[in-house]
């Protein structure tokens, strides 16, 4: 059922997947077939394995927008633009909430909360184990947070839009960081609900290890020579460098590894600097990208 007039928009990007998808769609289908304020918007990046054809069938439920290349995280701004609800969430091919009372409770969320931006979900793995990832609040409980997780979180389409949706230049990974950043310096919050659970079935497909240096390499350093000053962005740098390196001697792709600082210098990056109590929140990031900090969680 494609609804008149949604509330909630699902936006899943899928690439190469078949399985995946057919999995995630099963699970969607099931969740908003009877329900008129929710609609299903499935972007395919250009697979050529017959993950847009499948999605073309499934057209009688959802809206499938098929594109002719890997566009990266792009492929899922233009299903953001295509987006009628207030809200959005964004789902992986991998991913999808474990059931309809999480999409129930991510509209009251922001119906009720008009000072949160974006709802990050709690993310589990298929045997309901929650993944608690760095920037999660302590102990997993719910409350405010400096980031969310981009298999499955929720955010307000005004607000994405005024930040100008994902940064497509950065292609693949930190885009969420990037997203984070810019909510809250528009003073809205993050919240983390831990009831509002999203499975992430984690395929390994395309998770090859190139991809896991050179796109965190080269974005992290973006952010950073874009919101931090001097001198803790240098810190900073060089701290993501040494362990891009350390990363890259560990995949073997030390090649990818400089391609990565070369193209994070070369790049124009317009300055933005946070104000001091904005980076005050992002301690949780300073310590993740802190080689010092780093090196005592080894201790």
């Amino acid at each position: 059922m494609v609804s008149k007039s949604p509330r909630l928009s699902i936006v899943v990007l899928n690439f190469n997947r078949l399985k995946e998808t057919r999995h995630t769609m099963g699970h969607l289908h099931g969740l908003v077939c009877e329900r008129d304020d929710v609609e299903v918007i499935a972007v395919d990046n250009g697979s050529a394995d017959g993950t847009a054809e499948y999605l073309e069938e499934c057209g009688d439920w959802l809206r499938p927008i098929l594109l002719k290349s890997n566009t990266g995280i792009g492929g899922y701004n233009t299903g953001f633009m295509q987006a009628r609800g207030a809200y959005i969430m964004v789902l992986d091919d991998d991913s999808c909430p474990v059931d309809g009372k999480t999409l129930d409770r991510v509209i009251q969320r922001f119906d009720t909360w008009p000072d949160v931006g974006v709802v990050a979900c709690c993310i589990e793995r298929p045997d309901g184990q929650p993944v608690l990832t760095w920037h999660t609040p302590r102990g997993g409980h719910s409350g405010p947070s400096m980031a969310f997780v981009g298999c499955g979180f929720a955010i307000r389409r005004d607000i994405f839009r005024r930040i100008g949706w994902y940064p497509a230049h950065f292609f693949l990974y930190q885009n969420e960081i990037e997203v984070a950043i810019c909510v809250r310096r528009l003073g809205f919050e993050i919240f983390y609900d831990s009831t509002c659970r999203i499975v992430h079935r984690e395929s390994p497909k395309h998770r090859s290890g190139w991809r896991r240096v050179y796109y965190p390499t080269r974005n992290t350093i973006w952010i950073i020579r874009r919101h931090f000053p001097f001198p803790e962005a240098a810190y900073l740098i060089a701290s993501r460098m040494t362990m891009g390196l350390f990363r890259a001697v560990q995949f073997g792709v030390l090649s990818w590894y400089l391609r990565a600082v070369r193209d994070a210098w070369i790049e124009p990056v317009e300055p933005d600097i946070l104000p001091k109590e904005l980076r005050k929140e992002l301690g949780v990031f300073w310590r993740q990208n802190s080689l010092w900090h780093q090196m005592l969680r080894l201790t």
